[in-house]
């Protein structure tokens, strides 16, 4: 891998970047198509590289590692729909202030700065860049230090395929975060956890920047009794352990009805088995805790409870079986921060309504599960209960529907994107009313006597 050159300082390549916005060229709707074929053919040409970067950093399978790539689904279909996304949105007018028009008209925003997590360090880069491209922006890249390789594929390839005014990569620790977030940019696009969010949310208020934070929490995974208990463990397990729980929405606890809570625990422990054999360490299809901080943290939570499966671990190569751990409570500590890897804990509920009640007495979570075949069950929860989304009867496959806003809701973050919703993102809206001359009713001009009762017809209020 070619080694790349110091980056320019961070407030001169702002400055490029202000300056190659203000002279129109990302507006034209070619231009964005271009850039974002661009952004295609460099993603194909370093599959293999970003693939093996993420091997590096998370200890990553291939298949695994193709996630990554996986944003071409979304870039393709970004390309497919950009044509009329761009074009103005009629809105309808009021009697009262016809004749004329009203539309919304999207127009970029001006340097936009993402800053992205580790987890899924290129995948949850380049998702929100097309959106950014797609509006007519420049932008300003800072990836994850704790995923160096990825780090480094990313700023070759974005150095390949852009200009450095319109797209660039500023690779750094925190220092560097701190002087990107010093600055002054147009709309600030972070995805990591909570604690973070806040320092970008306070630094970006300086400036009264407006900001998109997509962060996490514990997303709760309800079961019912009335479920085919082998897929819904099949299912859970899947999305549990893909990357090592180090995904933002992976079930983060399990909250069984108490009925089928033996089965179920039979079932995932089976599964666990078929998935990654009897010595997970040998996986070839189990990725690995991204560093030493992360691997002490997360065996400090394995004292906390009954281990029913699992619970061995290497500090040396960074791994963690799948485990499956009871007999905690909800103020142990495991339920007071969202838990990032290969540890599922199991509580039991007798009654639904004390399982809503349980959930809704936390933060708002990133995502919420649900596995039922009881339409009035998912009614109830679903009325219930508040999430960024909710997938019923699988896990995570929510977030790969691109004509939905991916999102969180109160401490798991604010604003959305994917498909139209990034592209909205990271535009303004602009507002147009257009009025002819033709037609100009005294009504609404001084002096006012006689008037009065006239305009209350006009805005819907009734006689006195």
């Amino acid at each position: 891998m070619t080694t790349l050159a110091a980056p320019a300082p961070v407030a001169d390549l702002l400055r490029r970047q202000r300056a190659y916005w203000a002279s129109g060229a990302t507006r034209s709707l070619d231009f964005r198509l271009e850039r974002l074929k661009a952004l295609r053919a460099a993603i194909v040409k370093y599959q293999a590289d970003i693939i093996d970067a993420a091997k590096q950093d998370l200890g990553r399978p291939e298949f695994e590692g193709y996630i990554e790539v996986a944003a071409i689904s979304e870039l393709d279909y970004t390309m497919g729909h950009l044509r009329r996304w761009i074009k103005p949105r009629k809105a309808s007018l009021p009697l009262s202030q016809r004749p004329g028009s009203a539309w919304v008209q999207p127009e970029p925003l001006g340097v936009m700065l993402i800053i992205g997590p580790w987890n899924y360090p290129f995948q949850l880069m380049v998702s929100p860049l097309m959106g950014a491209i797609a509006a007519g922006n420049c932008t300003i890249l800072k990836p994850s230090e704790l995923a160096p390789a990825t780090s480094g594929v990313l700023a070759q390839l974005v150095k390949d395929t852009f200009d450095p005014a319109h797209v660039a990569v500023v690779e750094g620790g925190i220092d560097t975060a701190q002087a990107l977030l010093a600055e002054k940019f147009d709309h600030i696009f972070f995805t990591g956890g909570e604690r973070v969010g806040k320092i970008v949310m306070q630094a970006a208020a300086q400036h009264l920047t407006p900001v998109t934070l997509e962060l996490g929490g514990k997303s709760p995974c309800i079961v019912d009794a009335d479920v085919n208990l082998e897929v819904a463990a099949r299912r859970i397990v899947w999305g549990k352990f893909l990357n090592a729980g180090q995904t933002c929405v992976a079930p983060d606890y399990l909250l069984v009805d108490e009925r089928v809570r033996d089965s179920l625990v039979a079932a995932l422990s089976q599964r666990i088995r078929a998935c990654y054999g009897d010595n997970p360490a040998t996986s070839p299809d189990l990725s690995r805790v991204v560093n030493d901080r992360q691997f002490d943290r997360l065996v400090g939570l394995l004292d906390q409870g009954n281990i029913l499966v699992g619970g061995q671990h290497s500090r040396g190569d960074r791994y963690i079986a799948p485990t499956l751990i009871d007999g905690v409570g909800w103020d142990a500590p495991i339920m007071q921060e969202e838990i990032f890897g290969p540890i599922l804990p199991i509580l039991t509920y007798r009654d639904l309504g004390d399982a809503i009640a349980a959930v809704n007495q936390r933060p708002k979570p990133l995502a919420l599960y649900l596995f039922t075949r009881d339409r009035q069950v998912q009614t109830q929860v679903l009325e219930q209960t508040t999430a960024g989304s909710v997938c019923i009867n699988d896990v995570i496959l929510q977030i790969a529907v691109w004509d939905m806003p991916f999102g969180g809701v109160g401490s798991s973050g604010m604003g959305s994107y994917h498909g139209q919703h990034s592209f909205d993102t990271f535009s303004h809206l602009k507002s147009v009313v257009k009025k002819p001359f033709w037609l100009d009713i005294d009504w609404r001009y001084p002096p006012y006597e006689g008037k009065l009762d006239r305009f209350r017809k006009f805005v819907g209020l009734p006689k006195d």
